[in-house]
């Protein structure tokens, strides 16, 4: 093995990525998987999961996928996902975070219940599925080879952005601070903890903007980089995070967004 293999090898490495069936979840699964992981992938609809999980084994990776039914929208789905890991392994060495949920309506229409039920997915999931899943972190955890956890949190978390998602918009900003809090938490155990904050990438939440080439095309003009997310944009940040590459960093809110965080209209003395 060479030494970048080395530095970036996941292989041997058991992970759980929830709300893997499609978008994000499905691009770190598929990076994991390749990379030689053994990838658990969860969502609410259990027949998705298991058809992804056939369609990465079938690509030939060095790794392999098996999925299943798990529902983070509620305290009893989270036990009832835990329990399934349980019986799967008894350690895990990656937890990912991905399942979410967004909300949109206008300021003067925006429901009272969406705060609750976006807040429930998006944070109080975060952090009830990962203290529950601390025994398996802290079996799998070693000061060479920490455990690593990576939470999903967006551009619209760092950014005063809300395209009419308000609830969306202040949970990842939350989970951005969960992250933070969990980072030193969890430092001592030997247990990363980090956060993707993506930009603009084809999903199903994002389908009514970057459904089409066209409309991706669009929407990427807007992007510095000039361009929308890819799937290897999202893989080869998840193995930098899980690998001996990131095995140093924790508590970090890494950008995944061509440049939009650092975006601005202000100039001060260019006209």
């Amino acid at each position: 093995m060479s030494y970048l293999d080395r530095l970036f090898s996941v292989a041997g490495k058991t992970a759980l990525v929830t709300g893997a069936a499609t978008g994000i979840g499905r691009m770190v699964a598929t990076g994991l998987v390749r990379a030689g992981a053994t990838v658990m992938i969860a969502s609410r609809k259990g027949e998705d999961c298991i058809r992804v999980a056939s369609e990465l084994n079938a690509q030939g990776g060095d790794g392999r996928a098996e999925g299943f039914a798990g529902d983070v929208s509620s305290e009893a789905g989270i036990a009832a996902l835990v329990a399934e890991v349980k019986v799967r392994t008894d350690r895990l060495h990656i937890l990912v975070n991905n399942a979410g949920i967004s909300w949109g309506a206008p300021l003067e229409e925006f429901p009272y219940h969406a705060w609750a039920k976006v807040f429930g997915v998006n944070v109080t999931a975060v952090f009830h599925l990962t203290r529950e899943l601390l025994p398996l972190l802290d079996a799998a955890a070693s000061d060479e080879d920490p455990a690593r956890v990576i939470n999903l949190g967006s551009v619209m978390g760092t950014q005063p952005l809300a395209d009419d998602a308000y609830s969306y918009t202040a949970s990842k900003a939350a989970v951005h601070h969960l992250t933070r809090t969990l980072a030193i938490e969890f430092a001592g155990r030997r247990i990363t903890v980090n956060a993707f904050a993506p930009g603009p990438f084809q999903s199903r939440m994002t389908a009514f903007a970057t459904a089409t080439e066209e409309q991706a095309k669009h929407v990427g003009n807007h992007v510095p980089l000039g361009r929308i997310g890819v799937a290897d944009d999202i893989a080869g940040a998840t193995l930098y995070l899980c690998s001996r590459a990131g095995s140093y960093v924790t508590g970090a809110i890494l950008p995944i967004d061509g440049g939009q965080s650092v975006q601005h209209g202000m100039t001060l003395f260019k006209e």
